[in-house]
């Protein structure tokens, strides 16, 4: 009986070093998924960082150019419309100054 009670004592014994050591070698795996991990969401965030950086100075750099070509209309506009009177005057004087084609 003794002998049975030392060969399961040693199996336990046994038993519990091998879980132990197993577990250890899964905790040691699982440590280093979690820093790949960690890395991993650090690089992502610095790309998407740099991602939205790119695109703030893109629309900064298109809002001036909007606003550089709605001066440039605007400016068209408002010598059309300095140009307009002198325009309409030409064009009523050749009218009062025709002479009717037909000629009755």
């Amino acid at each position: 009986m003794n002998i049975i009670g030392i060969t399961i004592g040693l199996i336990a014994i046994t038993l519990i070093y091998w879980f132990r050591k197993d577990q250890q070698m899964t905790n040691d795996l699982v440590e280093g998924d979690v820093r790949q991990n960690a890395h991993a969401l650090l690089a992502l965030q610095k790309e998407f960082t740099q991602y939205q950086v790119d695109t703030d100075r893109k629309i900064a750099n298109l809002e001036k150019q909007l606003e550089i070509k709605v001066k440039n209309i605007d400016r068209r506009m408002d010598n059309m419309n300095k140009s307009l009177p002198s325009i309409i005057r030409n064009v009523i004087g050749h009218i009062e100054y025709a002479q009717p084609l037909d000629k009755k």
